[in-house]
């Protein structure tokens, strides 16, 4: 026989688990904290992408001849922008017309430019920007002109969020170069404020 008094009243059975219910509420409270910060994350990222447009401005099938013959690829010139005042150019080569369009809008969101906007939703000085035989002009126009502009320079300046703008493309008709001529012209672009703390002046100085 046993004796009772040996055996130890605090002794688990083999078939108990070895975590306590305490310990298994906290791996779920844990748990469910981390899914709401995932869902939250997820969110913000949704939000974040959601405020930027993409539009493809071209996709063409380009071939690189390599020792076995030729590589058939595709290029998408993409242009990227929030409509406030935030706009890129990029370009993508992949095996599928996806994949160039979805690595040309990764090129795009690194190479970004910021915009000066007035209040009338047009850009504050004229500008003139210029990549290897492309050239465009760019000038501020009144409330109610709208966008005139053609091809490329189009794209860049709807999705920086210029409204009212009169653009002019000299030289070369490449969409890929009046692209990013446009891209020039609005990274040089100064506010009369800026160019007067620049100068060391006063603001009425520049309007006199």
């Amino acid at each position: 026989m046993t004796d009772s008094k040996n055996q130890s009243p605090n002794k688990t059975t083999s078939g108990s688990s070895d975590t306590p219910p305490a310990a298994d509420g906290r791996q779920e409270n844990r748990r469910s904290r981390g899914d709401k910060r995932g869902g939250r994350r997820d969110r913000r990222g949704q939000e974040r992408d959601s405020e930027w447009q993409e539009r493809v401005v071209q996709i063409r099938r380009v071939s690189k001849t390599v020792k076995g013959g030729k590589k058939m690829s595709f290029r998408a010139i993409v242009v990227v922008g929030n409509e406030k005042g935030q706009v890129g150019v990029g370009v993508g080569k992949a095996g599928d017309v996806i994949g160039a369009v979805r690595k040309g809008v990764a090129d795009g969101k690194k190479h970004l430019v910021r915009v000066p906007l007035t209040r009338n939703s047009s850009i504050p000085t004229l500008s003139n920007g210029r990549d290897g035989a492309a050239s465009v002009l760019i000038r501020p126009a009144a409330p109610g002109t709208g966008v005139i502009a053609g091809g490329s320079i189009r794209t860049v300046l709807e999705l920086a969020g210029i409204k009212n703008v009169l653009a002019k493309r000299l030289g070369s008709k490449t969409p890929l170069n009046n692209a990013r001529a446009a891209m020039v012209a609005l990274s040089e672009l100064r506010t009369h404020k800026a160019t007067a703390k620049e100068r060391g002046i006063s603001l009425e100085q520049i309007y006199s």
